[in-house]
C-alpha cells in the first residue's frame, strides 16, 4: 500500500514509524527539514520538505498513484484543503484527515465529495478525552478499550504485591470469578510477553489485559480486589483544548478542579465550564496545591503541553497526597521511564490516535484497531466473511483454528450477543472477533488468517 502522510509532528512520525516497519511504502511531507531528516535517519521511507497543501508539493510526494493520503498537520485548514486537492485532481482513493476545531466536526455537511471530500476525520483530543474517562469509571485499569459498540471491553490492571491472585495459576483465578465469563487475552512480564496457560501463574507487577462483555468487567476486577474505590475528586493540570474537553465532559459526574497558568485562558475556561472551579496558577505551586487540599484528591490529571511540567507537577502532588496521577507525555520514550510508583498511568496521546488511523490502513475488514503496549501489541476487531469452503477461520470452532505465534483470540460479537473465546466456539460469517497480538510483527499473519478465497467473490 502507498500512502503520502502529511505533517511529520507527534501523530504523523508515530504513524510513519509504525507503517514503515510493515514494509508499506510510506512518504512524509512537512516544512520542517530537520525533523523530516530525523525521520529518514531511522526509517526507509520517502521525505518532500515543503507545503503540504500545494498540488506540486503533494505530486512530489507520489500522490497521483497514492491509496491513501492522511493529513496530519497542525493546521486543521492545510489538512482539509489537502484532503480537496487529493480528491478534485488526483482522484485519490482514501482521505484521513486531522481536524482538532470542534466547530469544523460539529458540521457533518462539510464532508462529503460535494463539499470537502474527507473520507475519515480523526480528532485526537476527542480520542484523548475518551481514554482517560475510561480510566476514571473503572478505578485501577491501567487501559480501558470497547469493541462492538461497548459490547466487549479489554482492561488491563498491574498485579501488586499483596493482591490474591498473586502465585494463582489461571486455572485457580477462573474459579475465583465462576459466575463472570471473561478471558486473559494477555499478560507481559516487563518487556516479554508471556502465553497465558492454565498453568501459568500471576507474578507481582504484571501486566494482565483480560476481555469480558462489559457488564461482566467491573464484577471481574471487584472479585480480583482491583476494583479500586471510586474516584469523586478531580484535578486537572492545563486548560488546554483537552483539559477543557475533559472537563466539560465530567464535570456533572466528579467534583473537579482545573489549574491554568494563563489568565486570560483561565477566564475563557470559567466562562465554557458550570461546574468545574477554575484555578489561575501553577500546577507545581506547592502552595496553591495544599491550600486546594490536595491530599484530598482523588486523581490529578496533567494535561499540559509540556513533558516536563506535567512530570514534574505529577510527582509533586502524589508527594503531596493525591490518590492516583494520570500524566500525559507527548514523548513516547518518557512513558515506560516515569510510569511506575509515583506516577500511576502515563500515556503518550499519538499512540491512542495511532489505533484510529491504523483501523483504514490493515488489510481486511477492521472494525477497530487499538495500540498497546506503547505500540508494541495491538488488539483488533475483525469481522469475520466467507464460509467454510474459502475462509481459514468461518464454519471452524477455535480449537481447530492454527493461529499464529503470539496471537490470541480474546471474544466473538455475533448480533450483539458476547461469546468468550473457549476451545469450542465456531465463529460464523459477519461475526465481530476480538483478537490480541502480544507482538504486531503477527499482523502479516493475521490479515492472512482472516482473508477470504476468491470464491467468496
Amino acid at each position: 500500500m502507498k500512502i503520502v502522510i502529511l505533517g511529520a509532528g507527534q501523530v504523523g512520525g508515530t504513524l510513519a514509524e509504525s507503517l514503515a516497519n510493515e514494509k508499506m511504502d510510506i512518504t512524509v511531507v512537512d516544512s520542517d527539514g530537520q525533523r523530516l531528516r530525523e525521520l529518514q535517519d531511522k526509517l526507509d521511507i520517502g521525505v518532500i520538505n515543503g507545503h503540504a497543501a500545494h498540488p506540486d508539493v503533494l505530486q512530489s510526494a507520489g500522490i497521483e498513484d497514492a491509496d491513501m493520503l492522511v493529513a496530519v498537520t497542525g493546521s486543521d485548514e492545510i489538512n482539509m484543503l489537502a484532503c480537496q486537492i487529493a480528491h478534485s485532481i488526483y482522484r485519490t482513493p482514501t482521505k484521513i484527515c486531522r481536524i482538532r476545531a470542534n466547530s469544523y466536526v460539529e458540521q457533518k455537511a462539510l464532508f462529503a465529495n460535494d463539499a470537502i471530500p474527507i473520507d475519515v476525520i480523526i480528532a485526537p483530543e476527542k480520542l484523548v478525552t475518551e481514554h482517560i474517562i475510561g480510566l476514571l469509571e473503572y478505578p485501577g485499569a491501567l487501559q480501558v478499550i470497547d469493541f462492538a459498540n461497548g459490547a466487549v471491553q479489554l482492561i488491563a490492571i498491574r498485579a501488586q504485591a499483596g493482591d490474591k491472585f498473586i502465585g494463582e495459576t489461571l486455572h485457580n483465578i477462573k474459579k475465583m470469578t465462576p459466575k463472570q465469563d471473561a478471558r486473559v487475552a494477555a499478560i507481559f512480564r516487563g518487556d516479554r510477553a508471556i502465553k497465558p496457560e492454565r498453568s501459568t501463574e500471576i507474578e507481582p507487577l504484571d501486566e494482565v489485559f483480560y476481555v469480558a462483555a462489559k457488564e461482566n468487567i467491573r464484577p471481574v476486577m471487584r472479585e480480583l480486589g482491583q476494583l479500586n474505590r471510586p474516584y469523586n475528586r478531580i484535578m486537572i493540570a492545563g486548560g488546554g483544548n483537552i483539559g477543557l474537553r475533559l472537563a466539560q465532559a465530567i464535570e456533572n459526574q466528579y467534583s473537579v478542579k482545573i489549574i491554568e497558568q494563563n489568565g486570560k485562558r483561565a477566564e475563557a475556561l470559567s466562562e465554557q465550564l458550570n461546574k468545574t472551579i477554575v484555578l489561575h496558577g501553577s500546577a507545581s505551586d506547592t502552595e496553591l496545591l495544599h491550600s486546594e487540599n490536595i491530599d484530598s484528591i482523588d486523581v490529578f490529571i496533567a494535561l499540559t503541553n509540556d513533558d516536563e511540567a506535567n512530570i514534574m507537577s505529577s510527582l509533586l502532588a502524589k508527594k503531596l497526597g493525591a490518590r492516583k496521577v494520570i500524566t500525559l507525555i507527548t514523548n513516547p520514550a518518557y512513558v515506560d521511564l516515569v510510569q511506575g510508583e509515583d506516577i500511576d498511568i502515563a500515556f503518550a496521546p499519538q499512540l491512542i490516535t495511532l489505533g484510529s488511523l491504523l483501523t483504514h490502513v490493515r488489510r481486511g475488514d477492521m472494525a477497530a484497531v487499538h495500540s498497546l503496549r506503547r505500540g508494541a501489541a495491538e488488539a483488533l476487531e475483525i469481522i469475520a466473511h466467507g464460509d467454510n469452503k474459502n475462509s481459514k477461520v468461518v464454519g471452524k470452532c477455535l480449537a481447530d483454528i492454527e493461529m499464529p505465534k503470539d496471537v490470541r483470540i480474546g471474544a466473538i460479537v455475533r448480533d450483539g450477543k458476547v461469546f468468550i473465546a473457549h476451545r469450542d466456539v465456531v465463529i460464523e460469517t459477519d461475526d465481530h472477533v476480538i483478537v490480541f497480538l502480544a507482538d504486531k510483527k503477527q499482523i502479516p499473519a493475521v490479515e492472512a488468517l482472516f482473508q477470504v478465497g476468491l470464491g467468496f467473490f
